[in-house]
């Protein structure tokens, strides 16, 4: 048992899954809002989690970042990056179909 103002026996605080949580956290209710036939608006959320991942492997050093550091530094934030920006740009301009809320 760790004792006050020490480390787990990993090593590491717990912290350190604080930014992965709060992108499961945008996730889950990305999820939600899709099940409740708001699609785009859950892929639009899905879009910020990537985001916010992003700058969160961008400010935070590699030991703070928990699970958001994949690979190295530039290839996550383009990875990131790149999938915001697709996920975002196919949620704001698809139209139609039967998922089309705008009726």
């Amino acid at each position: 048992m760790a004792m006050p103002g020490e480390r787990p026996r990993g090593g590491r605080a717990w912290t350190v899954h604080v930014p992965f949580a709060a992108v499961l956290v945008l996730l889950l209710v990305a999820v939600e809002r899709a099940f409740q036939y708001h699609w785009r608006e859950g892929a639009v959320l899905v879009g910020v989690a990537l985001l916010v991942a992003g700058v969160a492997r961008a400010v935070l050093p590699v030991e703070k970042v928990g699970l958001l550091a994949i690979r190295s530094k530039t290839v996550d934030l383009v990875t990131y990056g790149l999938l915001c920006a697709a996920v975002l740009y196919i949620a704001l301009t698809i139209t139609g179909g039967p998922l089309d809320s705008s009726s």
